[in-house]
């Protein structure tokens, strides 16, 4: 028991100081518990209330494609660049060190690796086990509007549920297959559903007419999906699109770890994203690292 003796007499309530009100950027949060809020501030930095989000969950059903080869020696040491890790649990406990500090985004759907069956996805870890690796948010595919949408919707409110016990968020990524357009009309209507459903978070493809409406009539953050690898210009200037557009940054995988110099590309991406750099400026970062790193 603490000893009473040598307390201080001087109390200092302030009584003229309203109580604290913590403000933060991250949409839709206000309302959400006190955990939840924490660990969506370790995804989305509280003060921009954007992310750079490093996936590479990509093995879940392509295997070990190119730059996941060996994850603890192409992926490990970018991850004090990014905000958050977007991966599976699998390669979390074996190729990423504890010590880690950023952002942990488990995918928890999974299903066939035939690429015309991928829809058809079950949850593919508890929530316990989400706790267990001290998860700061699950992932789940949602197929709006294919062959298993039903189910992939059920995948995402059982992990809603289970979420809100264990105060982990969800992170709903609209799936596109090939048979689904990528505007905005469908992303406005997927992202819509998954919110609607209760994630926290949700993670779309960009489009070029129309995002601004998409990321508007969705009531929690939007993250845009970087998609297949393009040349880094175009990447950057994707990215600064979208968060000029209002989405709460990127996740990006291809675009970086299939790049030529992955942790340069990390850096401009972030100047996008954090700093609201032009996508040129941020090219021009990338450009001076890798050759900074030639002359090393």
């Amino acid at each position: 028991m603490a000893d009473l003796e040598g307390n201080s007499a001087a109390k200092r309530f302030h009584p003229d100081t309203p109580a604290a009100r913590f403000e933060h950027q991250i949409r839709g949060a206000g309302n959400l518990d006190w955990g939840m809020q924490n660990r969506l501030a370790r995804i989305l930095d509280p003060g921009t209330g954007r992310t750079v989000m490093l996936a590479f969950d990509h093995g879940y059903f392509q295997g070990p494609t190119s730059g996941l080869e060996r994850i603890d020696l192409n992926i490990a040491p970018l991850a004090p660049y990014a905000d958050a890790l977007m991966c599976t649990r699998g390669a979390l406990r074996t190729s990423i060190p504890p010590a880690t500090r950023a952002g942990l985004v488990l995918r928890a759907s999974g299903g066939p690796s035939i690429l015309k069956e991928l829809s058809d996805e079950f949850t593919a870890m508890t929530m316990a086990d989400a706790v267990r690796i001290n998860a700061d948010a699950v992932a789940v595919q949602v197929f709006v509007g294919g062959e298993h949408e039903t189910r992939s919707i059920r995948n995402l409110t059982t992990l809603v549920d289970e979420g809100y016990s264990a105060g982990i968020p969800v992170l709903g990524v609209t799936a596109v297959g090939k048979e689904l357009t990528r505007d905005a009309r469908y992303l406005g209507l997927a992202t819509r559903i998954i919110a609607e459903l209760g994630a926290q978070l949700v993670k779309t493809y960009y489009c070029e007419e129309g995002f601004e409406d998409v990321v508007a009539g969705c009531p929690v953050p939007v993250i845009m999906a970087g998609g297949k690898k393009l040349p880094e210009l175009d990447a950057l200037t994707m990215a600064s699109y979208a968060v000029r557009a209002g989405a709460a940054g990127v996740d990006m995988g291809r675009n970086i770890f299939q790049s030529s110099h992955p942790a340069a590309m990390m850096t401009a991406v972030r100047g996008v994203v954090h700093d609201d750099l032009d996508p040129a400026d941020a090219y021009e970062l990338f450009r001076d690292a890798t050759e900074t790193k030639a002359l090393a």
